[in-house]
């Protein structure tokens, strides 16, 4: 069993990344946030999942363990497969997906492309009560989704910060931001951008 991979993103398509592992360059499967939020060269760690099938082997990635989770938990639903699961995790974040199971709305599963009437209903039918061991209760975010944290990351490192330290700002900025700011990156972009400015200033005399 494959349990994860970390190596070097060799190519970018919109549902897979290859990510050189060894030397062999791994073709994994991945939500389109993760597809986006990556560049070529970048040193990329996926939780995955190997699904084998008798014409074919196919690993999964994904960013965290709650996404890999949920994606597991997804291909127990009568009717999901592997692909349609991905396609959940790419239209939802692991706490929408959590607020439509508890709120009984299958609603958000319905728009999700592959997904019909039935197979939404069944999600919210068998998944209730199963997410609350892979959901955190205060997620480190704080409201703001994985997409948008992972591009507001992606834009500081392209301005020269490192991973660490986009993060760890962006972390306190969405502590003090409200619901209109934490929805939108270039207001979340501004906001870090400003808290690291003086943070670079002080280094630098230092």
């Amino acid at each position: 069993m494959i349990s994860s991979v970390r190596g070097a993103c060799l190519h970018i398509d919109s549902d897979h990344l290859v990510v050189e592992v060894g030397g062999v360059g791994l073709s994994v499967a991945v939500t389109a946030q993760q597809a986006r939020s990556c560049h070529v060269g970048d040193i990329v760690m996926l939780h995955t999942a190997l699904i084998v099938r008798e014409d074919a082997l196919s690993l999964f990635g994904f960013a965290t363990r709650d996404e890999l989770a949920v994606f597991q938990l997804l291909l127990g639903v009568t009717g999901v497969g592997p692909k349609s699961a991905l396609g959940v995790l790419s239209a939802l974040t692991v706490g929408q997906i959590a607020d439509a199971v508890g709120a009984d709305d299958d609603a958000p599963f319905r728009r999700v492309s592959g997904i019909g009437p039935k197979t939404a209903k069944l999600i919210v039918v068998q998944l209730a009560g199963k997410l609350a061991s892979v959901t955190p209760a205060s997620p480190p975010r704080v409201g703001a989704s994985a997409d948008l944290s992972s591009q507001v990351v992606a834009a500081l490192v392209g301005l020269g910060w490192s991973e660490r330290i986009a993060t760890d700002a962006l972390a306190t900025v969405l502590e003090d931001a409200g619901d209109t700011e934490r929805a939108s990156v270039p207001a979340l972009l501004r906001l870090t951008l400003g808290a690291l400015g003086p943070a670079r200033k002080e280094t630098a005399v230092g």
